[in-house]
């Protein structure tokens, strides 16, 4: 049960629906047999087979004593009434005990319903939110599709397996235990014999259902590629089709469907035995049963009438389908703790980036942002070695560099995407550490070089985490931007659905609602990694103009990939390998003649 921990957990919280589901269950079980009880002895009775009883028995809490009342309640019934009153009597019974029943068997699934959807919410609702809480480069090293597999598939697993484990892990030995105690005060001698078959029976199916985590492990996994080829096809489609790769791809996806394929036509064959093999070992026990059984009431050595005998045999019937049910359960839950294993991972993943328990609000950025040796290592990779800068409040410091330089990491430290793994990161002399993640990143806006939007309206989009936007406000931001002229060219203006990733609009128009967010936003600190690299020379012209009005005012960190846009700045870094090699004004850079030159000369001759 511990793979099953975080399912219990949740269920803490539904105490009192447990007790209910598990009274239910007990009542429909009990009306159940109710019903079968009043079959075979008192049959009997009707069709003249047995004497009817015509003086009142003591009655006494045993079988015959209970079963022989019951025979002359029969009896004064037939005598007083006849044998039709009597058998409308029976028939009446049998038919109040069987609506009871399924009335509680309805009863505990109007229980039921409601507990199994909320452990699923929860469970969908925590993976989300440790999504959220995750630091970015934890999902550097994750496929995009992967995690949908697992927030989807995984949690569907879950539903169907797990929780309908559950159900049987509470329903069905709950009925095995009542018919198991009926049976042994039918016939202890009897009972003693069948206590001993059933769990042979259970340790078979059980060495039945073992290999099944595994295979449903690798089933998820496999899934979660497939996932993760649609998710790139779907964002690479022009590329494909571009470069003639759709046979390609889809060699690629056939290849790793036709595996799941057979990992999913292996695990069916293993799930599929599980209900004839429990029902052929419950057979098998009842022949059992049926032989040593009725070698002792035929020589009358355990003192069970033959009626009595039969109604053994009828109520051990019912104990086949629970078992088959819960031998089900058994296969399902190695099927499911696969999937509670790969959602785990998710919801267990360590938070490296977290407030410190006592950490204080950044009100106002003040002063200057500083690095002081400062390193990164990436899985023990050093990423960026020994950084020291310091970026006085208004200035615009820009980093420049070959790809793989460190630009971005750089960049990433300042609102914490990862943590330095060395030295000190101070805003106003005061370890960034010590402040809280929320009003950190309240002090920042970033752009960045690919225009990062939702699924939303244009207003909507402009102001993202900006709870108490206005109108007008939205609208003054878009002007900024550039924007305001083609949001109201858009028939629905800023109401306007902008489509997935926004399809609907142009890469210029894409950027500058991102700056408008930016602006809304108000923040005294900017970090752009630069918005004009891959935009046509007129969406540059209004983006670039965009920026500029943005940063008046503003402290800014500039990743540069077109360094004619930052002539201006108060200093540009350059970076290699990590470490700053040089560093100046753009000026004093072009008379050193190193690197930065360099670099110049070559986008120049471009």
């Amino acid at each position: 049960m511990k793979r099953f921990s975080r399912i219990l957990f949740y269920l803490r919280s539904q105490k009192g629906n447990i007790v209910l589901y598990v009274v239910f269950n007990l009542l429909s079980v009990l009306f159940s047999l109710v019903s079968l009880a009043m079959l075979a002895p008192f049959l009997q009775l009707l069709f003249g087979k047995e004497k009817l009883l015509q003086t009142q028995p003591e009655f006494s809490f045993s079988v015959n004593g209970l079963l022989n009342y019951l025979k002359y309640v029969i009896s004064r019934l037939i005598v007083e009434q006849g044998v039709v009153t009597a058998l409308a009597a029976i028939c009446g019974i049998i038919i109040l005990a069987i609506f009871f029943k399924n009335l509680f068997t309805y009863l505990s699934f109007r229980v039921l319903a409601p507990m199994r959807n909320y452990v699923m919410t929860k469970l969908r609702a925590d993976l989300y939110t440790k999504i959220l809480e995750l630091p970015v480069g934890y999902f550097t090293e994750q496929r995009k599709g992967d995690l949908i597999s697992r927030m989807s598939n995984d949690a569907n697993e879950v539903e169907w397996s797990v929780m309908s484990t559950l159900e049987a892990l509470i329903r069905e030995p709950l009925t095995i235990i009542i018919i198991l105690s009926v049976l042994v005060w039918l016939s202890p001698a009897l009972s003693l014999f069948l206590l001993v078959l059933l769990p042979l029976t259970g340790f078979i199916i059980g060495r039945l259902s073992r290999s099944l985590k595994k295979q449903s492990g690798a089933s998820q996994e496999k899934l979660g590629v497939l996932m993760s080829i649609l998710d790139e096809t779907l964002s690479g489609l022009r590329v494909i089709k571009a470069f003639n790769a759709e046979k390609i791809l889809e060699n690629k996806f056939i290849s790793n469907n036709n595996a799941l394929n057979h990992i999913r036509n292996r695990m069916n064959f293993r799930k599929d035995l599980a209900s004839p093999m429990s029902e052929f070992m419950g057979v098998l026990v009842l022949s059992c049963i049926l032989w040593f059984g009725g070698r002792l009431v035929l020589g009358n050595q355990v003192g069970l009438q033959a009626e009595n005998f039969i109604t053994y045999i009828v109520f051990f019937t019912q104990i086949i389908n629970p078992a088959k049910s819960l031998s089900g359960s058994f296969y399902n839950a190695q099927r499911g703790s696969a999937a509670i294993q790969r959602i785990e991972e998710i919801l267990k993943a360590p938070v490296t980036v977290t407030d410190q328990p006592q950490a204080r609000e950044l009100l106002s950025f003040e002063q200057r942002i500083e690095f002081k040796n400062v390193s990164f290592y990436y899985e023990d990779v050093p990423i960026l070695k020994n950084i020291n800068l310091t970026i006085e409040k208004g200035k615009t410091i820009a980093l420049v560099g070959s790809s793989g330089a460190g630009k971005s990491t750089l960049a990433d430290l300042v609102p914490r995407f990862h943590d330095v793994s060395s030295g000190e990161l101070l805003i106003d002399g005061i370890n960034i550490k010590d402040y809280s993640l929320h009003s950190l990143r309240n002090q920042m806006g970033i752009v960045t070089q690919e225009p990062i939007l939702f699924n939303d309206t244009i207003a909507n989009n402009i102001a993202l985490g900006v709870t108490d936007a206005s109108p007008e406000k939205i609208e003054q931001a878009a002007a900024v931007a550039n924007a305001l002229q083609f949001i109201r060219q858009k028939e629905e203006g800023f109401e306007t659905n902008i489509g997935d990733r926004g399809s609907k609009l142009s890469g210029g128009e894409r950027q500058r609602l991102t700056i408008a967010r930016a602006v809304l936003k108000n923040p005294p600190i900017l970090i752009l990694d630069e918005a004009t690299s891959s935009l046509d020379t007129e969406s540059e012209r209004l983006v670039q103009d965009a920026i500029n009005h943005m940063m008046q005012n503003r402290t800014s960190l500039v990743i540069a990939h077109r360094l004619s846009t930052i002539r201006h700045a108060d200093e540009i870094i350059v970076l290699q390998k990590g470490e700053i090699a040089e560093r100046g004004t753009h000026d004093e850079l072009l008379r050193m003649g190193g690197i930065y030159k360099k670099l110049v000369d070559m986008q120049e001759v471009k």
